[in-house]
Parts: structure tokens; C-alpha cells; sequence
């Protein structure tokens, strides 16, 4: 008898197991699927559209894509690494503040940034004006520089995006060990020295990772060049689809784009599987910190200072000024409309996101077999792949299951179904579930491996499920995690605009398609309205993340 019982007892643990691994397999299938048919797409006829794209516009788009992230990739690493240096391992006037100040322009969105800047640099911004008031110059009289160009929008993006590298840097150089600096310099090595042979070299991982993030979200990105009239695959695929109504050639851009987003992803795995970092010496007390006095004092300050100044403080005033001179009540009810909407998507796509995520990483926690393993990571690729493929990636499928329970209904009941999915807010949710896994999943994964496995034999010694224990031992230890990364989609949805101008429902405007539909009409007045309340909202985790680095400095 207590053999049968110790047989269906392991049998009643199995299944859990399997079950949860079955399912993650058919979630991962569901996030693969706009990839799919993506792919599935360049093996479809076009009746020749994509290649007069081809012939006239897919060089423009390669370039244009390629020289922006040559500037936002170059500019990025050298603010972000150079600023996490400065902060972390150097003492200098202003140094508390700048380094959490120097990660705020995480939560401006960058078509935002543009809105500000287009306002400000414009031939009829206050700027120009002012120029041509104080020297009496007419408008052919001067050159000043096109914000509304190439350059300009790597210039915002850049602007926006540092924090990532910042920010992951400054994390690996508040983790590397105060040996190696004093090996370094009993070996004769100057702190400038130090810095390229010991703290870069250990950092590289870490930097890697956050330029990495920057690129993705250059090639991602649709509202900044879309403003500054820069064609690029993202602009591409919006005009394909929704001014020339050409589904096809929509989607094989998606895919030309696709081919950019793997390249970079395998360049990324290569280099960090091509050497192992380990800490310096088993002695941890953090890294040492460089006194820095006059003129390097002051060109420390600047340096930091620059990045976080047009980066965050003058954007804000100048949006601040704008809403004051001729934006639209944020307090009224069209506008409380806007504002509903955005909190329903972003609410409904935190909750549904984090849920699937912690159910994802409870079943590699039940069943860590190389089946689960590789569904998790499947569906992790949605945040490297751009708002707008995920978008025509996901109405053509949902689409031909619309026309399928539309056949059977008619064929059946004489009774036409329309569109059950296509054009509903469960289709938005579920482009922002695949958009957004990856940054919900790591971070819940990264909360369940600090929970001991000690912990789950004890819950199931004593009669608990595979359930219970779930929601009764490891919900209460990971909620910080979970509010963590809830927090983070939240704020990516409210300021996610290409997958919600192609999916959104007719009638269905958040803040950010309102913010780009008036900056498209040129009234940026009236469009600071909606980015600042954008703005308001991401500055949240964006300080919550700051404070949790700075703590993990030793001694803190």
C-alpha cells in the first residue's frame, strides 16, 4: 500500500509539471505567432508591389534605418558609459544628483522629445525668431541647423535612450570589486587607464546589453522619424499597409526588418558567449572613487549635466510652456477620454502580461526541461521586434480566423459573425502581450531564482497543490517583482503608439495616437497636452529603478 501511494504521489506531481510545460508550449506558439507570419509572408505573391519598393524606396529605407543606428548606437555608449563612469566611480560638485537625474529621460517617449524640440528649433520656434530679432536678418539670411532631418532624429532617440546603457553600466560598475583597481595601480595605471583595461572590459556584458536595447528600439521606432520625415522600415510598413492598403508588402517590409532585428540579436549572444567575467577577488567592497577638483571637476559636472539638461529639464519646460500657450485641457472631458483609454490598455496589458509571465516562469520552475527553456525564451523575443510588424504580423492571422467563424456561421446559422477579434481591444492587448513578455518574464524569472527550492518541497510535504503553493508561498515573496514589472509595461503601453495606431478600435484614441495625430497636423501647441501627461506617467518607475540601482552600491 505505501508503495501505490508513493507512485501516485509522484504521479501527482508529474502532472502539474506536464500540464504547466504544455501549456507554456502553446502560449509560446501564440506570441511566435506574428513572427510566423511574417516569415510565412515572403512566400506569398505581391503582383509586384515589393519589388517596385524595391526598385524605388527599400534602398532609402536600408540607409536611412542603418545611419540612424549607426548615431543612436554611437551616441548612446559614449553618454551612457562615460556618465555611469563619472557617477560611480569619481567624486565631483553635483554628483547625488545628476546620478538619478541622469536616468529621467528614460521616461520621455522620443516622438515626444521631438514635439518639444520641433517647437523650440523650428524656423517659426522661439529660437530662430529671436535670432533674426537680435541680428535683423531675414529667413535666407542665416543658416541654422534642420531639426527635421536624419540627424535630428538620432539626436532625440539618442537623448532618450543613453539611460539604457547608463543605467546597466552603472549597475556592473557598482558591482566590480575595489582589487582589481589596486592591482592596477600597483602596476602603475593612472584612473583613466583603469578605466579602459579593468572597469570596460569587466562592464562589456552589461554595455553590450544596453546598446543592444538602444538599437532595438531605434529600428522600432515610428513617431520620431514619422515626424521628422525620415523613411525608414518602420515608416515603411505604416504607409504600406494603412496609406496603400497593400497587406503583402506590408508585411514582407516586416520582414526585410525582422532580418535587422535577428542579425543584431545574434551579434549580441555571440559576444557574450564568447568570454566568461568573473569577480576580481573574493574581497568585495566596491569600487574606489576618484576625487576630481578643479577644471575636471567642472567638465565632470558639464559632462553628466549636458545629457540630463536637454535630455529631460528643457524638453519639460518647453512642453510646459507650450500646454500654458495654447494646449487643451487635460481636465476635460474629451481629454479624460483619452486618458481613461490609455489607463484601460495600459492596466488590462500589465495585468494580462505579468500574469502569463509568472505562469511562464512557474512552469520552468515546475518542468525546467529544455521544452520549457526554449518556450520561455520563444516567447521572449516580442520586445526585440518592432510595434509595428507585431501589428500587420497579428491582423493577418486574427483576420483569417475572423473570415473562417464568419464562413462556418453563415454556412451553419445563416448568421454573419463579422469581426470577433480584428479591430477589438483583445486584439491591442494581446499585440502588447507580445510586445512586452520579455521585459515582464525576465524579471519574474529573475524574482522566482531567489526563492529556494526548499521552500516548494516544504509547501508540498505538507499536502499544499502545485497551485497553492503558486499563490500562497511564492506570490507573497515575489510581489515586489511583480509590481516591478507591472510597473514598467504599464508605462511601456501608455507610451507604445505604432502597434496602437494600426490595431487600435475605430474611435479608440489614447494619449500617445492623440500626441502624434495633432503633431502630424502641426499642432504642437495642442499635442504637448497628452506627452506631458506621458511624461507624468513614466517618470514613476523610472525613479523607482534609480533607487533600486543606487542600493545596490556596497555599504548603501
Amino acid at each position: 500500500m505505501a508503495f501505490l501511494s508513493e507512485i501516485r504521489a509522484t504521479g501527482s506531481r508529474r502532472l502539474p509539471a506536464t500540464l504547466a510545460t504544455v501549456v507554456a508550449v502553446i502560449v509560446a506558439l501564440l506570441i511566435a505567432t506574428p513572427i510566423l507570419a511574417v516569415v510565412i509572408s515572403l512566400f506569398q505573391s505581391d503582383e509586384g508591389a515589393f519589388a517596385h519598393l524595391a526598385r524605388t524606396r527599400l534602398g532609402l529605407y536600408v540607409g536611412n534605418t542603418l545611419q540612424l543606428a549607426l548615431i543612436t548606437g554611437t551616441g548612446t555608449a559614449l553618454i551612457g558609459v562615460g556618465t555611469a563612469w563619472l557617477v560611480t566611480m569619481c567624486r565631483f560638485p553635483g554628483r547625488r544628483i545628476l546620478e538619478w537625474a541622469l536616468a529621467l529621460p528614460l521616461a520621455f517617449p522620443a516622438y515626444v522629445l521631438a514635439y518639444a524640440y520641433t517647437n523650440l528649433l523650428d524656423h517659426p520656434g522661439p529660437v530662430q525668431s529671436a535670432l533674426r530679432a537680435a541680428f535683423s536678418l531675414g529667413p535666407r539670411d542665416y543658416w541654422f541647423p534642420e531639426i527635421r532631418s536624419l540627424g535630428g532624429a538620432g539626436l532625440m532617440l539618442t537623448l532618450v535612450l543613453y539611460p539604457y546603457v547608463y543605467l546597466l553600466a552603472r549597475a556592473a560598475f557598482l558591482q566590480q570589486s575595489v582589487v582589481a583597481f589596486e592591482v592596477s595601480r600597483t602596476l602603475g595605471h593612472g584612473p583613466w587607464d583603469s578605466f579602459f583595461r579593468i572597469a570596460i572590459p569587466m562592464a562589456r556584458p552589461a554595455i553590450a546589453t544596453g546598446i543592444a536595447l538602444v538599437l532595438m528600439e531605434t529600428l522600432a521606432d515610428f513617431g520620431t522619424v514619422s515626424h521628422f520625415g525620415v523613411s525608414t522600415f518602420a515608416t515603411g510598413v505604416y504607409r504600406s499597409w494603412i496609406l496603400m492598403g497593400d497587406r503583402v508588402a506590408a508585411l514582407q517590409l516586416s520582414a526585410c526588418l525582422l532580418v535587422f532585428v535577428l542579425i543584431l540579436l545574434t551579434m549580441e549572444r555571440i559576444q557574450r558567449r564568447a568570454a566568461r567575467y568573473h569577480p576580481a577577488g573574493k574581497r568585495f567592497t566596491g569600487p574606489p572613487e576618484f576625487r576630481l577638483t578643479g577644471p575636471r571637476a567642472i567638465a565632470a559636472t558639464v559632462f553628466c549635466a549636458v545629457p540630463t539638461i536637454f535630455g529631460f529639464a528643457l524638453p519639460l519646460l518647453v512642453l510646459g510652456h507650450m500646454t500654458w500657450e495654447g494646449g487643451h485641457d487635460l481636465f476635460g472631458p474629451r481629454y479624460l477620454g483619452f486618458a481613461f483609454n490609455s489607463l484601460l490598455l495600459a492596466g488590462a496589458g500589465a495585468a494580462l502580461t505579468v500574469g502569463l509571465a509568472l505562469f511562464l516562469g512557474y512552469a520552468a520552475r515546475l518542468s525546467d526541461t529544455p521544452v520549457t527553456r526554449f518556450s520561455n525564451r520563444i516567447a521572449s523575443l516580442g520586445y526585440a521586434i518592432p510595434g509595428s510588424v507585431i501589428a500587420v504580423g497579428l491582423l493577418v492571422p486574427l483576420g483569417a480566423f475572423d473570415n473562417l467563424i464568419d464562413g462556418w456561421s453563415q454556412a451553419l446559422f445563416g448568421i454573419s459573425t463579422g469581426l470577433l477579434l480584428t479591430g477589438t481591444i483583445a486584439a491591442l492587448l494581446y499585440a502588447y502581450v507580445v510586445r512586452f513578455m520579455s521585459v515582464a518574464l525576465q524579471t519574474v524569472e529573475a524574482s522566482l531564482e531567489k526563492v529556494t527550492p526548499s521552500m516548494d518541497y516544504a509547501s508540498r510535504a505538507l499536502g499544499r497543490s502545485a497551485r497553492g503553493t503558486l499563490f500562497s508561498i511564492h506570490v507573497p515573496l515575489i510581489r515586489g517583482g511583480l509590481l516591478t514589472a507591472a510597473l514598467i509595461v504599464f508605462v511601456d503601453v501608455m507610451k507604445e503608439l505604432p502597434a496602437t495606431l494600426i490595431m487600435r478600435p475605430f474611435g479608440f484614441d489614447t494619449l500617445a495616437v492623440q500626441a502624434y495625430r495633432l503633431a502630424e497636423d502641426e499642432r504642437l501647441l495642442q499635442a504637448s497636452t497628452p506627452s506631458l501627461a506621458i511624461v507624468a506617467v513614466g517618470l514613476i518607475p523610472v525613479v523607482l529603478l534609480t533607487r533600486q540601482i543606487g542600493r545596490s552600491r556596497p555599504g548603501s
